[in-house]
């Protein structure tokens, strides 16, 4: 049973094609509006989310599917002491597909062994985040029209940032990319990603912690926020949270057409008034999100032979 729990389960040409099922999703959306009738999508999140649960039910309905949802841990049978793998096998008894999201790394691919319908990891600890890279692609797609040719600043949490880990995997796939990796020391991307996705190709790349003085190159900033959430120690956390805040005076020297992207939710690394600037991207990431969910939904559906 095909399942996606790390965006390099998808092929370069499947990643394509998903982009051009959404374009056309977006073009002309009553050709989808009932391809999923009777078919439902679980949503099992362990772990608090709006805009990933949101989106996968949204796109869910807007395919003319059904949705059951598990968004309390604390009020299902985990709290009992169920395992995942049962979970998963209970939940494949009622739903044609999952969608996960779990605290802890590599749950998402112990229920997709488990389960006999299709998994869709939603996000497993700081591991990784396929369908956020899905939105963030379709995003890049849309305003810079490729992926090819493009200098891209990550910032702020790169150590524990799942959404930057699967992003580089993806576009590290393309022609000409350049990176630019902007985190205070102790946020540095792990060795890992740099030696599978970046120096095994031979990608250019720069570790910086300074934000202005590279803005002037970057085509796309991808801002993150520093995760509470993936910290032992609160002090450390408190001395690294504001490490990167960006504001209209940090732009002066950027690019007209830049591209300033976040995979949400923001807490302040983002300043508000920056919302209106025509190079933020990040709630058109959101929508775009709902758009890749659909496609990836209908891929993995059809390929089960459940539609």
């Amino acid at each position: 049973m095909r399942s996606v729990i790390d965006i390099v389960d998808l092929t370069t040409e499947e990643l394509d094609g998903l982009i051009e099922t959404a374009v056309d999703i977006i073009e002309n959306p009553q050709k989808y509006s009932e391809i999923c009738h009777g078919k439902k999508l679980a949503t099992l999140f362990f772990e608090p989310s709006t805009r990933t649960r949101m989106s996968f039910e949204a796109a869910m309905y807007e395919l003319g599917g059904n949705v059951i949802s598990m968004t309390d841990a604390g009020s299902s049978s985990a709290a009992k002491g169920e395992s995942v793998a049962d979970t998963a096998k209970t939940v494949s008894c009622y739903a044609d597909i999952i969608a996960m999201r779990h605290p802890k790394e590599g749950a998402a691919y112990v229920a997709a062994k488990a389960a006999s319908i299709p998994v869709i990891n939603a996000g497993d600890g700081g591991h990784c985040h396929p369908t956020q890279t899905l939105a963030d692609l379709l995003t890049i797609y849309r305003e810079k029209g490729g992926f090819n040719n493009l200098t891209v600043g990550l910032c702020g949490d790169l150590k524990f940032g799942r959404t930057v880990h699967s992003l580089i995997n993806a576009l590290s796939r393309y022609e000409k990319i350049k990176y630019v990796l902007i985190s205070p020391e102790e946020l540095k991307l792990p060795s890992y990603v740099k030696r599978d996705s970046i120096k095994s190709r031979n990608i250019p790349y720069i570790q910086t912690t300074e934000l202005e003085s590279v803005m002037p190159e970057l085509d796309i900033l991808y801002m993150t926020r520093v995760q509470r959430e993936r910290f032992f120690n609160e002090e450390d956390y408190l001395r690294l949270k504001d490490s990167y805040i960006l504001t209209p005076d940090k732009l002066q020297n950027a690019k007209k057409n830049l591209s300033i992207m976040h995979p949400l939710p923001r807490v302040n690394e983002i300043s508000v008034s920056i919302d209106d600037d025509e190079r933020a991207c990040y709630f058109k990431q959101v929508l775009n999100g709902k758009y890749m969910r659909m496609a990836l939904i209908l891929k993995l559906l059809k390929e089960a032979g459940t539609i």
